[in-house]
């Protein structure tokens, strides 16, 4: 293996942009992670720099790839979670170069999880979470059991992740033994739906409700980010406004349910603005709950 990853290494730590390069051997602990790979070379490089250079090695039979992200776009892998495993890449990689401690610093400032960061992180989960959960309960309505287990299964993911990242943690690929430790609860659920001997649409029916009230309790803290950005500006907001404002793209498409969700809740409250021709009103979105 040095053979293979030795020259890579020298390569890349010999550039003046590089701030770090972490290495993940495939193990039995990291065999998810490496997509199949024998070693993961993780590069940090500058953030003026392109933003992904991405590359595959071979030698003797053993294969070998290389990501070198900017730190911005690790950033965005690890807050909107666009590539899970770089949680785990960059919490347990081997450090093999780190130039003046920037992979320590990097480490030492994800541990801390800056609010800003983990209220963005929540809310992007959040609004996953709302477009799972009412599409299972649709699907359930219409009696489609395997397509509603299928979004409950992911509901019951976004959730996890949730409970992850409101105890100040990254959301891992492991993430169930994550919430093991943290909230029995919904690991019970997610025991309960994929294990249980009960008929599937009975699964289904109990997980729905449980469901319901979990995602109450964090009405709150998923809504946190979007009622801050809302805020921003003094009246109300068009859809047309927030899908073109940079606070509101991650959330995609997800943004549309979310904010009905919330309206049921009464967290956001709808504005009706007349239109040109008086015949239509169009919806404009604001904050009315304060938390």
């Amino acid at each position: 293996m040095k053979e293979l990853v030795h020259p890579i290494c020298h390569e890349w730590a010999n550039r003046c942009n590089t701030h770090g390069i972490l290495m993940i051997e495939k193990t039995a602990c990291h065999a998810a992670t490496t997509d199949t790979f024998d070693v993961v070379l993780l590069v940090i490089v500058d953030p003026q720099s392109e933003p992904m250079v991405l590359r595959q090695y071979s030698r003797n039979e053993k294969k070998a790839v290389l990501y070198a992200v900017s730190e911005r776009q690790l950033n965005e892998w690890l807050v909107l979670g666009s590539h899970r495993k770089a949680v785990d890449w960059v919490f347990n990689g081997k450090v093999v170069f780190d130039r003046n401690g920037y992979v320590q610093q990097l480490r030492q400032r994800l541990e801390q999880f800056p609010p800003k960061e983990r209220r963005l992180k929540m809310g992007l989960e959040f609004a996953k979470l709302i477009r799972r959960y009412t599409d299972g309960k649709a699907l359930f309505a219409a009696k489609h059991w395997l397509d509603s287990y299928n979004h409950m299964v992911q509901a019951l993911h976004h959730l996890a992740r949730l409970t992850v990242i409101q105890h100040g943690l990254y959301p891992e690929v492991t993430v169930w033994n994550q919430v093991k430790r943290m909230d029995g609860r919904i690991y019970k659920l997610y025991e309960e739906l994929v294990g249980s001997e009960e008929p599937l649409p009975k699964r289904l029916e109990l997980l729905l409700l449980a469901s319901e009230f979990l995602i109450h309790s964090y009405v709150e803290s998923g809504s946190s980010h979007l009622c801050e950005a809302l805020k921003e500006k003094n009246g109300a907001w068009s859809i047309e406004e927030m899908t073109g404002h940079p606070q509101f793209a991650p959330y995609s498409i997800d943004l549309v349910i979310m904010l009905e969700y919330l309206v049921e809740r009464k967290v956001l409250t709808v504005v009706e603005m007349p239109t040109k021709g008086n015949t239509m009103f169009e919806r404009y979105y604001r904050c009315k709950k304060e938390f």
